[in-house]
């Protein structure tokens, strides 16, 4: 069965490769569209914008992988169904399930590869894109640590701790300097929101500390007005998305986030997205198995292939479905991803099933009137 499964696992490995760089060139190609209404901002030039939409691939690559399995496993057996080679193997004892099996088998070990690069390798091409494209568009420099962003404004150096899916700022530290680098002020705010109208931040329960030749003078403001070229679509290029997070990274900041009793929803329906995803190939190649498989004399099998794929992209949309309702209404995230993975897995295990059974009664059929 060795030889089988290495044949097995070279078709379906050309075939998803083939989908896979299909599907990438399509992602490039939006991603470049939208990122010409950038270009010509500041030094943001053509060359650049190239270098920044291949950056982006690897995270794309994590995210279609499994869509790129389910289409590549469909098409090899279905071709092999196409030549008789499946009729063959299946004469010589291989049943729906042991294909099945094979499939699964084959798609863990795709998964682990994509998997270790997703860990390694698109977070750091991500970082490096968003960072290639900051410089380019503005002259404001930034850099996220453990305590934080960390900017650097005109002639000031902002922290700030948190930012909020709203893009609101929370724990917003302000260092202030002369020309010569001397640290003129230091304002502390609990929070800071963006008046739109304005151009401006708008922070709340500011303390401010002014430096005066040798001494200090301190004030508390309800409310203060902050002129920076810091916007809400800076941040946005700076937040790092749960999704783009590695596991490692994850279970560190939603450990984090619950030793200081905030809200972890997202970043735990990250980390079990991701923990979840082998299964996710897995099922997506099961799936495509009962659907590819066609009698010779049978007709429709476009459309029985296409009713795969969109079987495939209800696995997807239905997952991210569940994961927007788990962060609205603060579902357990762990049932959440589990429950449509194990959902997905009795539908393909049940849809292989029923396509072997005709087969079976034909085969008994067959016995009794040869007797």
């Amino acid at each position: 069965m060795s030889r089988l499964f290495r044949y097995l696992a070279q078709e379906i490995f050309w075939a998803t490769l083939l989908l896979l760089v299909a599907l990438l060139a399509l992602f490039a190609l939006f991603d470049f569209i939208r990122e010409m209404g950038d270009l010509g901002k500041g030094q943001y030039r053509f060359a650049t914008l190239c270098l920044y939409v291949l950056l982006t691939q690897p995270a794309h690559l994590v995210v279609v992988f499994p869509m790129a399995a389910l289409m590549g496993t469909l098409f090899a057996i279905a071709r092999l169904s196409a030549q008789s080679e499946l009729t063959v193997m299946r004469a010589s004892g291989l049943s729906l399930m042991r294909l099945g099996a094979l499939c699964a088998l084959i798609g863990l070990v795709f998964s682990a590869i994509v998997l270790a690069f997703g860990e390694f390798v698109a977070p750091s091409a991500e970082e490096w894109a968003k960072r290639t494209k900051l410089n380019a568009t503005t002259n404001v420099i930034a850099k996220q640590f453990r305590s934080g962003f960390w900017m650097k404004d005109d002639l000031s150096f902002v922290n700030i701790g948190t930012v909020t899916p709203e893009k609101t700022l929370q724990d917003v530290r302000i260092y202030e300097f002369d020309g010569q680098y001397k640290l003129t002020a230091l304002s502390v705010a609990k929070s800071g929101a963006y008046d739109v109208p304005a151009a401006r931040w708008a922070l709340k329960d500011v303390s401010r500390t002014a430096f005066v030749g040798e001494g200090a003078r301190i004030e508390h403001l309800p409310t203060a007005l902050w002129n920076s070229a810091i916007t809400p679509d800076l941040i946005s290029v700076l937040l790092v998305r749960p999704d783009s997070m590695p596991i490692a990274s994850l279970y560190s900041f939603i450990d984090h986030l619950r030793g200081n009793r905030s809200n972890s929803t997202q970043y735990e329906l990250a980390f079990w997205s991701k923990v979840f995803q082998p299964v996710t190939t897995v099922i997506m190649m099961l799936l495509a198995i009962p659907f590819a498989i066609q009698q010779q004399r049978s007709r429709g099998v476009g459309a029985m292939m296409l009713a795969g794929i969109l079987a495939g992209l209800s696995v997807y949309f239905l997952n991210q479905l569940a994961g927007n309702l788990t962060v609205i209404n603060d579902w357990p995230p762990l049932l959440s991803v589990s429950f449509p993975h194990l959902a997905f897995l009795g539908v393909a295990l049940a849809l292989i099933a029923l396509k072997e059974r005709p087969i079976r009664w034909r085969g008994r059929e067959r016995r009794v009137r040869e007797a």
